[in-house]
């Protein structure tokens, strides 16, 4: 088969990507590994067209400059002169995109669009508690109109996100992200700093931050030698001011003593930082599956995860780890504190979590389920 692949945030060397860019890369090369071609195309605000082979993906970056009310536009016509191109001179079998993918894509009939859920504007928006901007909302519904299959990285997505959008009856599958575990190892115990909560992630409000960090106090009654070591991007508001600074003004000194901030790390350099942890805590307000518990569960580590979104699909409280009401920073503190508190048992949890995530996120199997769906459109 030809896999052509719709995204403008392929992970490029040295600059950071968020979980869906993660996905790509280790996706299209399990494909690649299966002895499948596998494209991928975006539409990047650069100065040239790009054109090179990374492993044995096919990466196209189709360049353009934007213009204020026109981008949508202008990215769509190079879009689509670089998918017939492509199509031309090798015949695309399917063809995949996040929930806006398609929108503004003309369908050529020979190709099996497939639109996989990796959270779309419907889902966060109404996780976030915003409105649904009127034109995205209206592309994300012409999107699913023209697709014709759609693959869910969790359950809880595929059925949230049927409560805004229609699937039109057409074949839909769950199947999750796969985890590359020769990067994420069984962590060396020896290497743990005791009281060293990591988050790593995007950070930004729906990531639960500000409420983790207000937990802080409350665990440092108990436990005085808590800290935070926190790894990700900053996130940047519509006036492009930063997240982190204003995150900052929110504690008094004394409380921001307990906290590191070490910016975006390569994703190859986060197992370091999870094994230094004594617990690995991730309050996210709202995912449709996330990498980075399952990840660290991967290592062997204690996770606290989210109570809401798919966090029950991700961990067992008590067993594989624990879950926490990411809006309450005093549940949050409760469960750090449990966690702490149950050290004698980490040893077990984290063996429970690794089976979990070695059976859950298989990369072997997984790709396996992904080409079969395929070959079912197929037909």
């Amino acid at each position: 088969m030809h896999i052509c692949l719709i995204s403008h945030e392929f992970p490029k060397p040295g600059v950071p990507h968020g979980g869906i860019g993660t996905f790509l890369k280790f996706y299209s090369q399990l494909l690649v590994s299966k002895g499948h071609r596998v494209s991928v195309i975006g539409v990047i605000a650069t100065e040239k067209r790009s054109v090179q082979d990374v492993n044995g993906v096919h990466i196209i970056e189709a360049a353009f400059k934007p213009k204020k009310g026109l981008t949508w536009i202008i990215k769509a016509r190079i879009l689509n002169r670089e998918l017939e191109q492509l199509h031309k001179k090798r015949p695309i079998d399917i063809l995949e995109g996040q929930e806006m993918a398609f929108a503004l894509v003309k369908k050529i009939p020979t190709i099996k669009h497939v639109v996989r859920l990796h959270g779309g504007h419907h889902f966060f928006a109404e996780g976030e508690n915003r409105k649904v901007d009127t034109w995205k909302g209206f592309l994300e519904k012409r999107s699913f109109a023209k697709a014709d299959a759609f693959i869910a990285v969790s359950d809880y997505v595929k059925s949230h996100t049927a409560k805004f959008l229609s699937y039109h009856n057409k074949p839909i599958t769950t199947i999750n992200y796969p985890i590359d575990f020769s990067q994420f190892y069984k962590a060396d115990a020896d290497k743990v700093k005791p009281n060293t909560l990591v988050f790593a992630g995007t950070v930004c409000e729906k990531k639960g931050i500000r409420q983790l960090m207000m937990a802080l106090p409350l665990i440092a009654e108990k436990f005085p030698e808590i800290s935070l070591d926190i790894y990700g991007r900053d996130w940047l508001f519509p006036n492009k001011s930063s997240y982190i600074e204003w995150l900052k003004k929110q504690f008094s000194s004394d409380e921001l003593k307990r906290v590191r901030f070490h910016g975006a790390i390569a994703h190859k350099e986060l197992p370091k930082a999870y094994e230094a942890a004594e617990i690995c805590v991730f309050p996210s307000h709202m995912e449709t599956q996330g990498l980075v518990a399952p990840e660290a569960m991967a290592m062997q580590k204690p996770v606290i995860f989210t109570t809401l979104g798919p966090g029950p699909e991700t961990i067992e409280p008590g067993v594989t780890g624990w879950l926490c009401n990411p809006l309450d920073p005093k549940d949050i503190a409760a469960k750090v504190i449990t966690a702490l508190e149950s050290r004698a048992q980490h040893q077990k949890i984290g063996q429970n979590a690794r089976t979990f995530a070695l059976n859950k996120f298989d990369a072997e199997r997984i790709v396996e389920e992904n080409l079969k769906f395929y070959s079912s459109l197929l037909g």
